[in-house]
Parts: C-alpha cells; sequence; structure tokens
C-alpha cells in the first residue's frame, strides 16, 4: 500500500512550530489524502513528479532517479518524476504491476493564480478500468469485476457484475447454494472472465483474494442491493429492468453498483457509453472449467505461451475488435445450436460467392471504433483517434459492397444480412468529422493544428494572423530599407524577444528616430518600431488565441458526437462480427474444413477428423474417425505412449467446441448433438503452493467431472490413477470408468495403460475398446497414429525410453527384469475379480451365508495351510518376501483344495 509516511501527515505539518510547510506540499499532501493507496503523479511544468513513500516505490520499479530536495520536520522530501510527455509508457508498467496511479494536473491559470496553481485528479488509472490504447492489449478486454456475496444461513448468493470499460459492456451473473460449492463457482467463473482487477467487500471473507489479478477492497455499503437496483436503472436511463432479464436478481445489484461508483470515481464522469445489459446463465455457455481451458489450449498452450493455440491458429482478423470476438467466441461457445448454424450459413455464404479477400482488404482498413467510441464518450479521445474513426467510417459502404454479393435475397433475417444493414453509414457524423477534422491532424490538441479550415471563421481569422507573420515581415523589411537607405536591414523573430529589426553597427547613424533599442549585441544592434510592436502584440497573441479557440471547438466536437455513440457501437460489434466471420471462412477454405451438423439426437460422429493445431505443425496428419451414439458412450482407448492418444482425444474435443462457436471444422464430416459441457483430465501437474500433489491434483479434477458431467457432456480421462500404488491405480480407473458409464453415462473418451480395463466392454455393452496402432520392429517402433477397433497388445514403454534417449544398459536392464517379472506372473489378469459381477445380493441372506468347511484335521494339506497362515506376520515381511510368501501359500493351497 502507498501511504503518506506517518512522520509527514498534512495536519501535523501544518501546525508544527518547527518548520512552516510550503503551500505547494500543502496541496500535494491535500491531494495524496484523498488517494492513500494510488501513486500520486503531481504534475509540475514539464514533468510529473511522485514523493515520500511514492517516489521510493515509483523509483524500485520504473528505474527513475530517486532524488531529494528540501526538508519537512527534518526529513528530507524524497523525489522522483517522468516526463510529461512520456507518462502512458510509465503507466503501462505500473497498471501491468497491479499498481493503480492518480494523475494530478494543473488546471489554474499560472499567469493569474496567487500562490500554487490549482491542482485537481482529472483521471485514475487502475488495471480493470483502462480505456487508452497504449494502455491496453489489442486482442484481448481487461475487464472490472465487482464480487457480492450474501449469506442466509447456510445458503449463500453470490453476486458478479463485470465491465470493459473500453467496450462499454456490462454483464451480470447470479448464483446460490452451500458455501463450498458457491466458492468453487466463483472460482469457476473468474477463470472464464479472466478480469484485470476485482472489487470486494471489507469483511468479504467468503473468497480469498485471488492471485490471477489485482484486487481492491472497499467498503461494504458500496455493495447496497437496493442503491444497486437504482444505480443500473440511472446507468442505462430506464424504468425497469425487466427487459434485460435482470427480474428477481439481488446480489448482482449490490455488485453492480459498487462496479459501476468505482468506474465513474476513476474516470471522474459518468459512462454514457455504457448503454445495454447482458445477464448470463450457466445454462447459456457450454461449461468449460480451468483445467479444460488449459489442456485444449484455446488462446494459451500449456506452458502459458500465446502460440501455437486454436486463437493463433484462427486468428486471421484485419481489426483487433474481430480478434477480440473470436477470442470470446472461443471460451464462451453457446449451447443453442440455432447461434452457430446462423454463423455455419454466414461462413458457407461468405466462402460460395468468394468475397473473403474484398473484405479482409476493406477490413484491414477499418480502426479498432469500439475503442475509439469508448474515448469519445469519456472525452478523451485525440485528435487522431477522431482522423481514425472518420476514415473507418468512409470505409462502410466498400464493406457493404462487398458483403451484397454473399446475401441471401430469400432470407432478410440472416445473419450477414442483419450485419449489412447495421453497418450503413452515419451519415450526419461522418460529415461532422470530416469537415471538422484535418485530414492529418496533430497527436495533441495543444498543439494546434487538429481542426480543420473552413470549420470556424473565428479560428481561420486567427490562424490567419498567425500564419501571415512571415510576409508582413518581408513586406516591412523591403520598406524599411527603402525609407533609412541600410542595405543589410533585417526584420526577424525569436521566441526570447519576439519580433525585432536588426541594424549592424556600422549603418548606427543612419538609423531613424522612431527606432527604440530591443537589445545591444556585439556587432549590431536591435530595435523596434511602433508598427511592428502593434503587429507583435496582435500576432502573438492570435497564436495563444488559435490554440485557446481550437480547444474550446475540440470540446465541443467531441460533445457533439455523444448522440451517436450508440450507433457507432452498434457498427463496430457488427463490424467485429463480420471480421470474425471472414476470418472463419478464409481459414476453411485454406485448411479444407467442412461444415459441421448439429443434430438433436445424443451423438458425435466425427468422420477422418483432425487436430487443427496439430495438423499445421507436422508434414503428414493421419485423420481419424470417431463414433459416440447412444449405445457407444465410452471408447476405452489403449495404446502405445507417444502414439497419439492425448492428441486423438483433444481433436474430438476442438471439433466439437468449434462447432458449437459456429465455425467450420478440421473433418471430412461431423456430426454433433446437444453438449453442455466439456470436461479434461489431461497430464500430470502439481500445485505444490496449493499443498496439492500431483495425485492430489488428478484427483481434485476427476472428482469436479464425475460431479458435474451429464449425459450431455463430453468427457476426457487420461492416464488416471497412475499417480498411486498400481492395484489403487487399476481400482480407481476402473470405479471412475464404470461411473461415468452407468450413472453420468456421459460421451467419454478414456485413455489407460490399464490393459485390465480393456474388459470393461464384457460388462458393459455401451463401451468399446479402440486403440492406437504402432508397428515393431527388432527393438525399435514406429508409430501409425491409426485409430483401429480393440485392444492394444503392449505399450512400447521400454521403446519410447530408448527413444528418448534413456542409456542403452538402463533400457537392457529393463528388458531383463521385464522377462523375469513375465515368466513370474502365474495369472495373467490377476485383476480378473474387479470385474466379475457379484454371485448374490448383499441382502440375500441365504447367498450370504457362510459355506460349511470340512473339519481341518481331515485334511493334512489344508492343516499344514493353516499353519502357514498362522505363522505369517504380514507387517515384518519386506515386499519381496511378501511376494515369495505368496507364492508358497499358493503352492501349499492346491494340494489342500483338491
Amino acid at each position: 500500500m502507498t501511504t503518506v509516511p506517518k512522520e509527514i501527515n498534512a495536519a501535523a505539518i501544518k501546525n508544527s512550530p518547527a518548520e512552516k510547510v510550503t503551500p505547494m506540499m500543502q496541496q500535494y499532501l491535500r491531494i495524496k489524502a484523498e488517494h492513500p493507496t494510488m501513486l500520486v503523479f503531481y504534475r509540475m511544468g514539464d514533468f510529473y513528479e511522485l514523493f515520500f513513500d511514492d517516489a521510493e516505490k515509483a523509483s524500485r520499479i520504473l528505474g527513475i532517479t530517486l532524488t531529494a530536495r528540501g526538508t519537512q520536520n527534518g526529513m528530507p522530501i524524497k523525489m522522483a518524476g517522468v516526463p510529461f510527455h512520456s507518462l502512458d509508457g510509465y503507466l503501462a508498467k505500473l497498471v501491468k504491476l497491479g499498481e493503480s496511479c492518480a494523475i494530478c494536473e494543473q488546471i489554474g491559470d499560472p499567469a493569474t493564480s496567487k500562490g500554487p496553481v490549482e491542482r485537481k485528479v482529472m483521471r485514475v488509472v487502475t488495471p480493470g478500468t483502462l480505456t487508452d490504447s497504449d494502455l491496453l492489449p489489442e486482442k484481448s478486454e481487461r475487464p472490472l469485476l465487482a464480487m457480492c456475496v450474501i449469506a442466509n444461513r447456510k445458503v449463500y448468493t453470490a453476486g458478479l457484475a463485470w465491465l470493459s470499460l473500453a467496450s462499454g459492456s456490462l454483464r451480470l451473473m447470479e448464483f446460490s447454494g452451500e458455501q463450498r460449492a458457491v466458492t468453487a463457482r466463483i472460482q469457476q467463473e473468474l477463470e472464464r472472465i479472466v478480469p484485470a482487477e476485482i472489487l470486494r467487500g471489507d469483511n468479504g471473507e467468503l473468497f480469498e483474494d485471488s492471485t490471477l489479478c489485482h484486487v481492491n477492497r472497499v467498503p461494504d455499503w458500496h455493495f447496497d442491493v437496493v442503491h444497486g437496483h437504482k444505480a443500473l436503472l440511472d446507468q442505462l436511463g430506464v424504468a425497469t429492468l425487466t427487459g434485460f432479464g435482470a427480474d428477481g436478481l439481488g446480489a448482482a445489484f449490490g455488485a453492480a453498483g459498487a462496479l459501476l461508483r468505482y468506474a465513474q470515481s476513476t474516470q471522474g464522469r459518468g459512462l454514457q457509453h455504457v448503454r445495454s445489459l447482458a445477464c448470463e446463465t450457466e445454462s447459456e455457455f457450454i461449461g468449460l472449467d480451468s483445467a479444460t481451458r488449459r489442456n485444449l489450449e484455446l488462446t494459451e498452450t500449456i506452458r502459458g505461451q500465446e502460440s501455437p493455440t486454436l486463437f493463433s491458429l484462427l486468428d486471421h482478423c484485419r481489426t483487433p475488435m474481430g480478434s477480440r470476438l473470436l477470442r470470446h467466441w472461443l471460451h464462451h461457445a453457446r449451447r443453442a445450436q440455432s447461434v452457430a448454424r446462423a454463423r455455419h450459413d454466414a461462413i458457407a455464404a461468405l466462402m460460395q460467392n468468394d468475397v473473403t479477400g474484398s473484405l479482409s482488404h476493406h477490413l484491414a482498413q477499418v480502426p479498432d471504433i469500439e475503442r475509439i467510441t469508448t474515448r469519445v464518450a469519456l472525452l478523451t479521445a485525440r485528435p487522431r483517434d477522431l482522423a481514425s474513426l472518420r476514415d473507418g467510417l468512409r470505409q462502410l459502404p466498400n464493406l457493404r459492397h462487398a458483403m451484397e454479393r454473399s446475401l441471401s435475397h430469400d432470407n432478410d433475417a440472416s445473419l450477414l444480412s442483419h450485419i449489412h444493414a447495421a453497418i450503413d453509414t452515419p451519415q450526419a457524423c461522418l460529415d461532422l468529422l470530416q469537415s471538422a477534422v484535418m485530414e492529418e491532424p496533430a497527436n495533441m490538441v495543444r498543439d494546434g493544428g487538429v481542426i480543420a479550415r473552413g470549420f470556424d471563421a473565428e479560428l481561420d481569422e486567427l490562424r490567419g494572423l498567425s500564419e501571415n507573420a512571415g510576409q508582413f515581415l518581408i513586406d516591412l523589411e523591403t520598406r524599411e530599407r527603402a525609407r533609412t537607405g541600410i542595405a543589410n536591414l533585417r526584420v526577424e523573430y525569436n521566441k526570447v524577444h519576439g519580433f525585432y529589426i536588426e541594424v549592424t553597427n556600422g549603418q548606427a547613424d543612419k538609423v531613424p528616430d522612431d527606432y527604440r533599442r530591443r537589445q545591444t549585441l556585439k556587432n549590431a544592434e536591435r530595435y523596434i518600431t511602433p508598427e511592428l510592436k502593434a503587429f507583435e502584440d496582435k500576432a502573438l497573441s492570435a497564436q495563444d488565441r488559435a490554440l485557446a479557440r481550437e480547444k474550446v471547438l475540440y470540446d465541443q466536437l467531441l460533445a457533439d458526437l455523444a448522440p451517436h455513440i450508440g450507433t457507432l457501437q452498434t457498427i463496430a460489434q457488427n463490424i467485429a462480427q463480420l471480421d470474425t466471420l471472414t476470418a472463419l471462412a478464409e481459414h476453411a477454405l485454406r485448411h479444407n474444413w467442412c461444415a459441421p451438423e448439429l443434430v438433436a439426437e445424443s451423438c458425435i460422429h466425427i468422420v477422418e477428423g483432425r487436430h487443427p493445431v496439430v495438423e499445421n505443425q507436422i508434414e503428414r496428419f493421419i485423420a481419424n474417425d470417431c463414433k459416440l451414439l447412444d449405445e457407444r458412450r465410452l471408447l476405452l482407448i489403449t495404446g502405445p505412449n507417444m502414439g497419439g492418444k492425448s492428441t486423438f482425444m483433444r481433436q474430438v474435443a476442438l471439433i466439437t467446441l468449434l462447432a458449437y462457436v459456429g465455425s467450420y471444422v478440421p473433418a471430412a464430416s461431423a456430426t454433433i448433438g446437444p453438449i453442455d459441457r466439456i470436461f479434461t483430465r489431461i497430464g500430470a501437474t502439481d500445485d505444490l503452493a496449493g499443498g496439492r500433489s500431483t495425485f492430489m491434483v488428478e484427483m481434485t479434477e476427476a472428482a469436479t467431472i464425475l460431479n458435474g458431467a451429464t449425459e450431455h457432456s463430453l468427457v476426457l480421462m487420461d492416464e488416471i490413477g497412475r499417480g498411486t500404488s498400481t492395484f489403487d491405480g487399476l481400482a480407481l480407473a476402473w470405479a471412475i470408468a464404470r461411473h461415468l458409464i452407468d450413472a453420468s453415462r456421459s460421451f467419454t473418451l478414456f485413455a489407460t495403460h490399464y490393459f485390465e480395463l480393456t474388459q470393461l466392454p464384457e460388462a458393459h455393452p455401451t463401451a468399446a475398446n479402440v486403440h492406437l496402432s504402432a508397428v515393431e520392429h527388432k527393438d525399435s517402433i514406429v508409430f501409425l497414429h491409426a485409430v483401429q477397433a480393440g485392444p492394444a497388445s503392449q505399450s512400447y514403454g521400454l521403446q519410447v525410453a530408448q527413444l528418448a534417449g534413456v542409456p542403452q544398459p538402463v533400457i537392457k536392464a529393463a528388458r531383463k527384469h521385464l522377462a523375469r517379472l513375465e515368466s513370474q506372473a502365474l495369472d495373467a489378469t490377476p485383476q480378473l475379480d474387479l470385474f466379475a459381477a457379484p454371485t448374490a445380493d448383499a441382502n440375500d441372506e441365504e447367498a450370504a451365508a457362510p459355506v460349511a468347511a470340512a473339519p481341518a484335521d481331515a485334511n493334512p494339506a489344508l492343516q499344514e495351510l493353516l499353519g502357514a497362515l498362522d505363522e505369517l506376520d504380514p507387517d515384518a515381511l519386506s515386499p519381496r518376501e511378501a511376494l515369495e510368501q505368496l507364492y508358497q501359500l499358493k503352492r501349499l493351497a492346491q494340494p489342500a483344495l483338491a
């Protein structure tokens, strides 16, 4: 936390008899007291200065020089500063590290101020409230999220509200349950939304501070439900929230109230671009937990890299808006098949009419209208933002014309028809921008050269006075040379002394009486005349007045654009859709993807499916089929390591997800029924910081699947049970597979090296064996990567170890030990009893009654066996001794039971 040192307190310093605080420091300390947890950038001339603890922290983080100037109560005033023109670069670094900054500007006029120039915090920059293009990632959102939890006895209700300030998108969600379930759900939603900053109450103890992002604690009264409901009504300008599907919410209103209060306070003004509300429910999207998002590598690889991922593969978008929407679609595939079908139809139309090239060309010339519109609404748009917006609006007729070949005249309700109608040019807005903004304006309003000529007569007149100074000086110089006879007389201007007439010392006797000396040089004298002085006053004041007039006109221009904000947001949203659909169509054409068929029956039937990312990384990819039906719900996948089991499983999940995203898919054909969630349990990872071993992580993920999977879920299970002993792992894998078959009835791809599990289909008809094939030649192995029916013959573990570079002596020793183990095995299927059906019901007294045993003394062999058992002390045996004793008992048992 950034605070003013206790020793340097505003009130204490002001009343200190030992040392008087300067008025400027009094002003700074007052502002700092209003923003105690933030780094205060205090504008002083051409620099932003930080003081005390802020200076130390900024110096450490940013690598800027820490200095000290003067003292307060005997303590040095530590200072660090950055140039005003390079502030954004420093802010970007601070915000990335989770710091919040208050930007304090000079708002008073230095010429008229008595004492320190009046200053005020004009904006607050926090991780979740960024709108500047220089501070935001181009292809992803950085939402601000507020969390409100209300407890009613043992039932907890959690409300989430999140806002992407850069786009104006506001969303709510609410859910209830017992404490543990709600806590888990909160974590799941945070991993889906990926907020940049979280707001929570001071006393909220249900959810621990997230390590995902920066967490801000605000007073609990900010989460008042009644005030939150009123804040939403005021923000949206409506009398009821029924039209937004928000009836009956409670905690979500409290979260929304805190969210809007915080966002408005950081911007210093209302959020006029936040004009709509969406209420999300769990049943709206295909569920993807954090493990699934990670394992499928949607937007980030397992190692945390940005590529190669599904997003990096598909992102042929020409605008940042399209890229952000594509990322959102991949994480938020709708369960409603109608949404995906509409996108499939749009992609088909774009592909059939070969318009992707033309659309891509025009889309590449469209700026980020979504974020520019936000900056217009917040009055922070820069001149070049408006120029880019104008140029982007000029492209709309070209986009509409390029789309016309793909429009269906028989279906005006198609997605492309809707987009075509929505991107009609807002002529009034475009006319205003074209008449008001120069073709290539300056970067900042303070530099001038922003407002176009002809837009304002007063500005043109002031500019004329300033810009015609050069011609006036030439004319004056010519006249004065003729009047005085001084051939080398010069009329010039500099910023220090203004306008002047320069005469060398040799011609000083020819200087007229009306010349007044302004400056003496070594070899010349500089003079001013009443005419030149009058022009100087007029010209210099005209330049200052022109800049001031331009600032007024620019502020008015932003205000005049406000009525167009809603239209611009609609255009931005539809251009983003068009861009994303064009990118998907372009990729489908380039890589021979097909249109999936979404049906009402439960099935996943993929013919010649391919992994979308892997097929681009290797030279020759082997396509495989996958058939899951009502009568065939679990595929038990066996085969060698590196044989392609995980790739096959992931490609089925990715093809299913892409189909519901609305994309074409990498397959010859794909027929897919209703899907509510996709679960994955793949790979071995631990969570040592959280106190969880690899096996604990594995079981936690398995528990999530078993508790959440339904008959409409797709489950990927890879090598479950391998993190513990062989028998424990085998028993767990068998029980989990059986639960998925009998209880969950999910579509399941279950990969395993436990060959005992391949007997499952004998007892469960809805399970089937498939394997990834390989061919062994001498001591080497060739992976065919083809999925075939039936179980695999072996795992080829030693061959894979050899390929990995394990030393040859180790491989030879392993082969010998493997041969010895196989020769000692007395039963090829020692776990067969795991799958044996019970011979009698546990409640059947007759079946449960023990069988009468023959007297022991009638069977000497049995007496010997019982004597051996009696002498046995299992706790004193080593594993090797226990195995030998087991063989001995088995030998004794054969004659005893004969």
